[in-house]
């Protein structure tokens, strides 16, 4: 560009990236991207081709979303900003105002208050079953405006395993998808759409990433709507588009559900994730299994070790024989039973405090999924805005910890737990690997 000015040479020289390929995907950390010929814009608007804006397709988080896809088995995966963004674009592009979701009480508080204070907003009522583990409890829960089921494969904070065959079979019956939130499981362990489930999410910032650096969230859809099945259920599926264009279904049959949640919900609402995130990501995806497999045998030696302790009363772990849920974890989970659990302190809120404060390898923070340890008292934090009535419901008591196993030496945990636990009060009750905690 000889010739022109100081500033127009400042931002438009610019080398053109050759034909190399790098191993490492490359991050395309750019807000839109270059018409190399004048019809290229109009083939985009018209029919989806190449790359415009970040915002609507970006290829740095287009390969995480291949990669995801692939590992949970499912036909498209849509990489969002944040697993809270995963699971309003996911039930957004299901329900609209007079319609209905039935959802597991044993969800994550953050999901909670999004159902109950703004997609109520919105006009969408929610019922939550107690038992999930009763297909017929989910069955009586169903109203002719129910668009969706709602649960988390392995739950916070009881570690409640869904029974996801059984309650998919009772959505498939009414031709509305079973959405489950697989962050605690990882597709590593399991993959609830070879289970029956229609649409999985995840908050990728936990195991996916694994660094606890970023935030992501991601919805990975099984490409199995049916509009034959469906289709009276879910009409902005498969009404015409605008000035009669084809419908979503027509244009991409099964996948609809999905291509509404990438083409009108996502780009609208705007929860585009930044492509250094998805880089960060895509990263750890690829020493997801590495880490889940150290993180679960940690866990399970945690949790055993804390279950025979004499400060502790209960430990809420689907690995133990004692969970109500063992017999189907062991089902469903051949691989590990996660590294997310809560164990209950038998001296109540003091001696939980005195042991937070008195951890040095485990990390005191509002995290999970990382390769550290960490730990978060429940009942002041993430569940405090419930009842004490509501709180205990979900296993969530005074002395209640939630803890992420990391990929430690298991010893160095071991060690720092009785060191913390002995800071604590004395012992006052034996030590239980029952499920239940003493009112």
């Amino acid at each position: 560009m000889a010739g022109k000015g100081f500033t127009t040479r400042q931002v438009h020289e610019r080398g053109r990236v050759g034909g190399s390929s790098p191993r490492a995907t490359p991050i395309y950390l750019t807000a839109g991207f270059s018409f190399d010929e004048y019809g290229d814009a109009a083939a985009h608007f018209g029919s989806g081709e190449g790359y415009a804006y970040t915002r609507i397709g970006n290829p740095t988080v287009e390969a995480v979303e291949g990669a995801l896809a692939a590992l949970e088995g499912g036909s498209q995966a849509l990489l969002l900003a944040s697993g809270q963004a995963a699971t309003s674009v996911a039930l957004l592009s299901l329900a609209a105002a007079g319609d209905h979701i039935v959802v597991s009480n044993h969800i994550y508080e953050g999901s909670r208050g999004l159902i109950l204070d703004n997609l109520s907003r919105f006009g969408i009522d929610a019922d939550f079953v107690d038992d999930i583990g009763d297909p017929a409890a989910w069955e009586a829960a169903i109203r002719p405006t129910t668009k969706a089921l709602f649960a988390e494969s392995i739950s916070n904070a009881a570690n409640r395993i869904l029974d996801i065959a059984a309650v998919s079979a009772v959505a498939r019956s009414h031709g509305i998808p079973l959405v489950v939130d697989n962050t605690f499981a990882t597709p590593y362990l399991l993959r609830p759409i070879e289970h029956g489930a229609d649409v999985v999410v995840h908050s990728a910032s936990k195991f996916l990433s694994g660094q606890g650096a970023v935030i992501g969230g991601a919805i990975i859809d099984s490409g199995r709507f049916d509009p034959a099945v469906s289709g009276e259920k879910f009409p902005h599926l498969v009404a015409p588009g605008r000035n009669g264009a084809p419908s979503i279904a027509d244009r991409v049959g099964g996948d609809a559900r999905i291509a509404y949640a990438r083409e009108s919900v996502s780009p609208r609402l705007g929860p585009t994730p930044s492509p250094l995130n998805a880089f960060l990501i895509g990263q750890g995806i690829e020493t997801l299994s590495l880490r889940v497999e150290r993180q679960s045998a940690n866990a399970l030696a945690v949790a055993r070790w804390l279950a025979a302790h004499p400060a502790v009363a209960s430990v809420d772990y689907a690995g133990l024989p004692g969970h109500p849920d063992h017999a189907l974890a062991a089902e469903l989970l051949p691989d590990g039973f996660g590294s997310v659990f809560t164990f209950t302190v038998a001296g109540g809120a003091g001696d939980a405090r005195r042991l937070v404060e008195s951890l040095d390898v485990f990390t005191h923070m509002t995290h999970l999924g990382d390769v550290r340890s960490l730990v978060l008292h429940p009942a002041s934090t993430s569940h405090v805005q419930l009842t004490e009535q509501e709180r205990r419901a979900l296993g969530v008591h005074p002395g209640t910890l939630r803890v992420s196993i990391g990929i430690e030496d298991v010893d160095d945990l071991l060690e720092d737990l009785d060191r913390a636990l002995a800071a604590g009060a004395a012992p006052v009750i034996p030590a239980s690997v029952a499920w239940q905690v003493p009112a």
